[in-house]
């Protein structure tokens, strides 16, 4: 995997005034912390920073992270929390949390599906249960996605996590076989959307009975 560089500064102040300054000035606050790093107050360049982000999935991105102003050597990071305003959308704090590239980590990844089922092809639809797999491996082999070819599954037919080819090196936990994708067949949608029209029609029905007793009552 692609390990993207980014730079950041030093910063000595906190709270929301130099915040707001920074921002002024093109920077978003930042902080970096790990299971053997202590917490590190930084800074970096916004637009810097969204040209690093654009077109990547952030949880699985890591950074190669360049303090310049440090005495320390660069640090594989991944970005632990983003923080946005609420109105504009715009970035406004980074977590980064330090890793080490030789030191398997979990991760969450996208599934993919490819291919037409056999039950599509009868009339079935695509039930994507687990749109990511939180996988187990090295942050230097972080799979972009996980591909399911469902071309030969059938209504009824589904592919369990125990089922799928992993890229050597990468894990997933065997503790629950669960389903991923499954195919299922429209006429079993069906009846269990009457059954929920049936059930509201008779709570409403029930509220009506109850409503002249409660008047008696008062």
């Amino acid at each position: 995997m692609e390990q993207h560089q980014l730079t950041a500064t030093i910063r000595k102040t906190t709270g929301n005034g130099p915040a707001r300054v920074l921002r002024r000035n093109g920077r978003i606050p930042a902080v970096l912390y790990g299971p053997d790093t202590d917490a590190t107050l930084l800074s970096v360049n916004i637009h810097e920073f969204e040209q690093v982000l654009k077109n990547h999935n952030i949880n699985q991105m890591v950074l190669n992270l360049v303090i310049d102003n440090g005495d320390a050597p660069p640090k594989s990071v991944m970005i632990k929390e983003l923080q946005a305003h609420p109105v504009t959308n715009s970035l406004i704090h980074a977590d980064f949390y330090e890793i080490s590239m030789t030191r398997k980590i979990w991760v969450n990844v996208q599934v993919v599906v490819h291919g037409k089922s056999i039950g599509e092809e009868r009339g079935g639809i695509v039930q994507i249960v687990r749109r990511e797999l939180e996988v187990l491996c090295l942050p230097g082999e972080i799979p972009e996605s996980i591909a399911l070819d469902i071309s030969n599954l059938d209504i009824g037919d589904a592919i369990h996590v125990d089922e799928i080819q992993l890229p050597e090196g990468v894990e997933i936990s065997p503790e629950t076989n669960f389903t991923v994708v499954t195919i299922t067949s429209v006429a079993e949608e069906e009846p269990e959307v009457e059954a929920e029209a049936e059930a509201e029609e008779g709570e409403a029905a029930e509220e009506e009975e109850a409503a002249p007793e409660s008047s008696e009552e008062e």
